[in-house]
């Protein structure tokens, strides 16, 4: 869970957007996301996917199954 958490963070501050916004944009409360970052818990697979398509990336890598950021299509 720590890749997912690190990569949650990377992605977001990519983004320049603070983890209140990345709330909104995931549907959770803030605690909620901030719980993504800090490794206490991770997104339903609809919320991995939802993430996955706003930030462009294949699901894989934010869970460290993959290193390359790029969707396959």
């Amino acid at each position: 869970m720590r890749i997912f958490s690190e990569r949650m963070k990377e992605l977001r501050k990519d983004r320049g957007l603070k983890q209140r916004e990345m709330a909104e944009i995931c549907g959770v409360k803030p605690c909620g996301y901030q719980g993504y970052e800090y490794g206490r818990h991770c997104p339903e697979i609809p919320g991995l996917i939802q993430i996955a398509k706003f930030f462009d990336v294949s699901t894989d890598y934010p869970l460290g199954l993959t290193d390359k950021r790029e969707v396959n299509r």
